[in-house]
């Protein structure tokens, strides 16, 4: 009896691990018969580029503001007392060095601010 009952319960976890997929969205397609099949979608993770990009702005923006708001020669002071930190702050000070894209951002800001 309990011999029986085996090729159900295989099939029932098949059913449900299928199920379980489905969840994530299902593609349907047509075969040659008509029968319209669902299969489950193939996950395939991506690399948030919009999420990236909008961080990479922000922080432009932010170099930008605080180069127009301190002025270059403070700016300057502030990054070369970060290189003389520790590893971290070597690292912040490379990031924080002025390029032509903040002294362009931070022009912009102070003709927009006064």
């Amino acid at each position: 009896m309990a011999q029986a009952n085996v090729p159900f319960d295989k099939r029932l976890k098949r059913i449900v691990r299928r199920h379980d997929r489905m969840a994530r969205g299902v593609v349907k397609t047509v075969n040659a018969d008509g029968l319209i099949v669902a299969r489950p979608r193939i996950y395939k993770p991506r690399f948030p580029l919009k999420g990236l990009l909008a961080l990479i702005i922000t922080g432009f923006l932010f170099k930008g503001f605080l180069f127009a708001y301190l002025g270059e020669a403070a700016y300057a002071d502030r990054v070369t007392s970060l290189q003389q930190g520790s590893m971290m702050e070597q690292a912040g000070a490379w990031v924080m060095q002025a390029d032509p894209a903040t002294v362009f951002i931070s022009g912009a800001i102070q003709n927009i601010l006064p």
